[in-house]
C-alpha cells in the first residue's frame, strides 16, 4: 500500500528530541551565544518567544534576544544587489541569484559575548554573526509558497514587512537560502523542524549528519506530496488519499530534490523531516557517484512528479527553454528536459506533443496573440500533434517541443530537476486560482521553440517503441526512451509474479517507480531491503551496487527505472 509518511531512523548515536521544553534542555547555561538560522517562513517571533521562556523557567539569566533581521539593508537596496537587470522587463521569470546572504546587510551587529545567560541571535542570515553554538530552523518549501500565496508580508528574504512576489521566492530566495543552509551543514549543532510551531523537532547536528551518511548508502524514499492547481483531478485524492479536503490533486512530488524532504523518526511527534538536498550536499559521491557528481556538483539532476489530470482538466501547451537558453538567461546550467510515462491513460485521451508537419509557426503565433489580447478560443491540434495516451507509453520532451497532456491521464514525469520554467503558448483561456488569466510567456515560447522536428520525425524519434536491453527467468529489462540530446535514459523492468531481477547501480544513482502491480522488494548486497508500493518512487544511491527486485506475489510488476547516462 501506498506510503504517504515513509520515514527511517536516525543513526543510533543521534538525539532526537520534541517540544519546547526538551529544545530548551539541550543548551548549556551560558554564556554563550546561540545562532538559529533558516529561511523566512519559520514563525521567527514564535520562536524567540518559546525559547525565551523555556530558558527562563530553568532559571538562566539574562536571556537577550537579537532579531538579524531588523539590520537588513533597506529594501530598495536588496532589490538592487539581488535582481539582475534583466528582470526589469520580464514579468514571468528572474535570473537565478548567486548571491550570499551577506548583500541583505549594510553592516553586520557585533553583539558583545554575554558575561553570563544566553544570547540567541535568530533569523536568516543569523549565522553570519560570531556565534558559540549554531542551529538551523527549517519548515519544507511548500510552507513558503503557501506564505506567498496568502499575501504574508515579509514572506520574501530580506524584505520584512514587504507584499511577497512569487518570482522572488522561487529564483531569488531559495537559491540563495539553499546555497547558505547548504555551506552550513557540515557546522550545523543541531537542525530545528518548525512545522508544528507548538511543538518542535529537534536532532543533534552530529546525529543528522551520521543519518545522512547511513541513509546515502541505502535506498530511501522522500515525502510526497500534492498541490492543487486549475487544471488537477483527482484521481491522487481517491486511490492515494491526498488533500481529501482540496479542490483537487494535480501536481505529485514525488522527488524533486529542491523541495523533496525525509522524514526522520518513529513517527509524530517524534520525527523530523530534512531536506533530500542536504544529502547530496553532504554525502556526493555515495548519492549521486563520481561521473555524475564531476558533471552536476551536488545537484540531483532527475526528478520524478505526477500530473493527474484524472476528472480534471488539459495542462497548458508549453515548451521548456533550450540549454543555451536556460544558461544565459535563467541561470541554470543545465536545462528542463521532461519525458511523460503514461501510469493510466487509454486510446481516448490525449498527449499533444510536437509540430504538426504543416504547422506554420507565424499563424500559430498570431493566434496565440489573439487568444491573448481579443480572448479568442484556438484549437493547439491545428499546430501541434496529438498520440493517443495509451497506458504504459513514454514520450520523450526535449527542451523547445511543445507539449501537454490531455484531461483524463495520470502521468508520471521523469524529468530533468529543474521544474520552474514553464514557457506557455496557450492555456485554454483558463483563470488561475485568483480568477485572472493564467500567466502566458509565449514570447519565452516562441524564441525556444523546436521547428525543425515535426511530423513523422515527432513519432520516429519521441515516442519510441521499447527495446529488450537483457532478460533472465521471469523478467527482462527495457530500454522504453533514450535521445542523444537528453542526459538520461529511461528503462522499464517487467516482472512476473515472484520473479527476481538482478541490478547494480555501476556507480550512478537509480530511480525507481512502481507503474504496474502490487510492488516490489528491492534488496542490497549490503543486506538492507526496501518495500516499494504501486506508484511509489525509490531513489537507489550509488553506493548500493549490486541489489536485486523481488515482485510480489500477486500478479505480474512493471517497473520504471531512470538514470544518467
Amino acid at each position: 500500500m501506498y506510503r504517504l509518511d515513509p520515514r527511517y531512523a536516525p543513526a543510533p548515536q543521534a538525539v532526537l528530541r520534541s517540544g519546547w521544553q526538551a529544545v530548551a534542555a539541550q543548551l548549556p547555561t551560558g554564556p554563550a551565544v546561540l545562532a538559529i538560522d533558516g529561511p523566512p517562513s519559520v514563525d521567527w517571533s514564535l520562536l524567540a518567544d518559546r525559547l525565551e521562556h523555556e530558558l527562563t523557567g530553568r532559571g538562566i539569566a539574562p536571556v537577550t534576544l537579537l532579531d538579524i533581521r531588523t539590520h537588513y539593508a533597506p529594501p530598495a537596496h536588496v532589490r538592487s544587489r539581488t535582481e539582475h537587470p534583466a528582470d526589469a522587463t520580464d514579468p514571468y521569470f528572474r535570473r537565478l541569484a548567486d548571491n550570499p546572504l551577506d548583500d541583505l546587510f549594510e553592516t553586520l551587529p557585533v553583539p558583545a559575548p554575554p558575561q553570563a545567560g544566553l544570547r540567541l541571535v535568530y533569523g536568516p542570515g543569523a549565522a553570519l554573526v560570531e556565534h558559540d553554538l549554531l542551529w538551523y530552523a527549517d519548515v519544507p518549501k511548500r510552507y513558503a509558497e503557501a506564505a506567498v500565496g496568502a499575501d504574508e508580508l515579509g514572506a520574501n528574504l530580506g524584505l520584512p514587512g514587504e507584499m511577497p512576489d512569487f518570482r522572488r521566492l522561487f529564483y531569488i530566495d531559495w537559491p540563495m537560502l539553499d546555497r547558505h543552509r547548504d555551506a552550513l551543514a557540515p557546522h550545523l549543532d543541531a537542525w530545528l523542524d518548525m512545522q508544528r510551531p507548538d511543538h518542535p523537532a529537534w536532532i543533534d547536528g552530529a546525529g543528522l549528519r551520521a543519518t545522512y551518511t547511513a541513509l546515502a548508502r541505502k535506498p530511501v524514499r522522500t515525502r510526497p506530496y500534492f498541490n492543487s492547481t486549475p487544471w488537477g483531478g483527482h484521481w491522487a485524492q481517491r486511490e492515494l488519499g491526498f488533500n481529501p479536503d482540496s479542490p483537487n490533486t494535480a501536481l505529485g512530488y514525488e522527488l524533486i530534490a529542491p523541495e523533496a524532504g525525509i522524514l526522520i523518526g518513529t513517527g509524530p511527534p517524534a520525527q523530523a523531516e530534512v531536506p533530500f538536498q542536504l544529502l547530496c550536499v553532504l554525502e556526493p559521491l555515495s548519492v549521486l557517484g563520481a561521473e555524475v557528481h564531476a558533471r552536476f556538483g551536488t545537484s540531483f539532476p532527475i526528478r520524478f512528479d505526477y500530473l493527474d489530470t484524472v476528472g480534471g482538466g488539459s495542462l497548458s501547451v508549453h515548451c521548456h527553454p533550450k540549454e543555451s537558453y536556460m544558461r544565459e538567461r535563467f541561470g541554470w546550467a543545465y536545462t528542463q528536459h521532461e519525458t511523460y510515462y503514461l501510469t493510466l491513460g487509454s486510446s481516448d485521451t490525449k498527449v499533444l506533443l510536437g509540430l504538426r508537419e504543416d504547422a506554420d509557426v507565424g499563424v500559430f503565433r498570431k493566434e496565440v496573440e489573439r487568444s491573448i489580447t481579443d480572448g479568442v478560443p484556438m484549437d493547439p491540434e491545428d499546430h501541434v500533434l496529438a498520440f493517443p495516451a495509451e497506458q504504459g507509453q513514454l514520450f520523450m520532451i526535449p527542451a523547445g517541443t511543445p507539449h501537454a497532456s490531455g484531461a483524463g491521464n495520470l502521468v508520471l514525469e521523469i524529468s530533468a530537476t529543474p521544474y520552474l520554467y514553464s514557457l506557455r503558448f496557450y492555456d485554454w483561456l483558463r483563470p488561475g486560482a485568483d480568477g485572472n488569466p493564467r500567466p502566458l510567456p509565449y514570447e519565452h515560447g516562441f524564441a525556444n521553440l523546436e521547428t525543425g522536428r515535426r511530423g513523422d520525425s515527432v513519432a520516429r524519434d519521441l515516442v519510441q517503441r521499447p527495446r529488450t536491453l537483457r532478460e533472465g527467468t521471469g523478467w527482462r529489462e527495457e530500454v522504453i526512451g533514450g535521445l542523444a540530446e537528453m542526459f538520461y535514459e529511461v528503462r522499464r523492468f517487467v516482472l512476473d509474479a515472484e520473479a527476481e531481477a538482478d541490478d547494480d547501480t555501476h556507480g550512478r544513482f537509480h530511480i525507481l517507480n512502481v507503474v504496474e502491480g502490487e510492488g516490489v522488494t528491492v534488496h542490497t548486497a549490503a543486506g538492507d531491503s526496501h518495500e516499494l508500493a504501486y506508484a511509489e518512487t525509490l531513489t537507489v544511491p550509488a553506493a548500493v551496487g549490486r541489489y536485486t527486485l523481488r515482485a510480489a506475489a500477486g500478479g505480474p510488476v512493471r517497473v520504471v527505472k531512470a538514470l544518467v547516462r
